[in-house]
């Protein structure tokens, strides 16, 4: 009966945030909102209804889930889960920023080798500059074409949210290189973003070879990647191919202070399957179709590599480790080393979490012809197994 109480008062609440947007029609369209939005917090906080739904925007055209409020200890979640069971179901949201040419078309988009998929956010301008100037430059490299699209959603709310939405479309204009959609840019997310990426390649770049699918603070070596690509015998593309860090034997994190909370509301069972770190990883074209045919019967979880394990193991095909792939950090010896050496990261594949100075500094030193690493500098093959032995 409390449960039907509380749902009549949301339902109440929302006809007066409509009323009060009606009044006030003649203000700016996001003062209005954001109004709204701050009225029908106060309500909710008065008198104790679940703050999940002041996340998702008022005229969004996908409705809660009210089965959600009826899951055991649902009012006692954090607000982010609240918001995810109650939108898990979500995944039609409106374009705002789209490259239907970013592949010559779905005809053409087999010349496209190597797709880097970047996940970023509208306030990562810097991020996205120095990747356009570093390791994520589009360009025709041992004859074959890199080609780059950003992949994101929106942040904040009113004036600031049109703010970023006009950064990014600038930042557009200029480089064509962002898919953006309305919805919030967060980390429980980020499968959302990456189903919503697929869908987009399966209908405008359906043939491309490989794919990069990696976050905007990692420093990448593309010119590895299309060396380790192009000496995959026998497969163009249009094989099987997922490798990165490998994860398995690991299972949802039941800790409600962790980032990575996935309580049983969630996910029941105890178990994850094998996947590769979200923080980059390299696929082909095959599994990247492949992960998005899986994924219309797969519910979503908001881990997304997790999720990507989840579709690759219905589909029965299994990630690979790739020892270039460093994306819990590049573990140098202690001891009196410069740990951005140069020489330690010339043969990655890449590695995790690089301000972007650094990638600029970086990526500019291992290009450097004159660079020379002699026995004095360790390659990052000796450092792997000199880690290994425990020395």
């Amino acid at each position: 009966m409390r449960k039907k109480i509380k749902e009549t008062i949301a339902l109440i609440l929302t006809g007066v945030v409509c009323l009060f947007i009606f009044m006030n029609k003649n203000d700016t369209e996001d003062d209005t909102m954001s109004n709204s939005i701050d009225t029908y917090k106060m309500l909710r906080q008065q008198i104790h209804l679940p703050r999940s739904d002041i996340f998702q925007p008022l005229s969004s055209p996908c409705q809660q889930n009210m089965s959600a409020y009826k899951v055991t200890g649902f009012s006692t979640l954090p607000g982010h889960i609240q918001d995810f069971l109650l939108y898990r179901h979500c995944r039609n949201f409106p374009m705002l920023l789209d490259l239907p040419n970013k592949c010559g078309g779905p005809l053409n988009s087999a010349d496209v080798f190597l797709l880097l998929v970047i996940k970023s956010s509208p306030e990562n301008y810097e991020r996205r500059e120095v990747l356009r100037k570093t390791w994520a430059e589009e360009r025709l490299h041992k004859g074959v074409w890199i080609r780059r699209v950003f992949i994101i959603g929106t942040t904040k709310t009113g004036f600031e949210k049109r703010r970023l939405n006009k950064l990014l479309k600038l930042e557009n204009n200029e480089n064509k290189d962002i898919l953006q959609w309305d919805f919030k840019d967060s980390f429980f997310n980020l499968t959302l973003k990456q189903v919503l990426f697929l869908e987009w390649m399966d209908r405008w770049c359906p043939q491309a070879r490989f794919l990069f699918n990696g976050d905007d603070d990692v420093f990448a070596n593309t010119f590895n990647m299309i060396e380790y690509l192009q000496g995959q015998e026998g497969n163009n593309g249009s094989k099987h191919l997922f490798t990165g860090h490998l994860i398995q034997n690991v299972g949802p994190i039941r800790h409600s202070a962790s980032k990575y909370f996935v309580p049983v509301q969630v996910q029941e069972s105890k178990r994850y399957p094998p996947y590769c770190g979200g923080g980059g990883f390299v696929l082909s074209g095959f599994t990247a179709r492949t992960i998005y045919k899986m994924s219309h019967s797969i519910i979503l979880l908001p881990i997304d590599d997790v999720y990507m394990g989840m579709c690759l193991e219905k589909a029965g095909l299994k990630p690979t480790s790739h020892f270039g792939v460093r994306t819990a950090g590049l573990h140098v010896p202690a001891g009196n080393v410069d740990k951005f050496n140069p020489c330690f990261y010339r043969e990655v594949l890449l590695v995790h979490r690089f301000l972007p100075h650094m990638i600029f500094v970086m990526w500019n030193e291992i290009q450097n012809p004159h660079l020379q690493c002699g026995k004095s500098n360790h390659t990052l093959q000796e450092i792997l197994l000199t880690k290994e032995r425990g020395v």
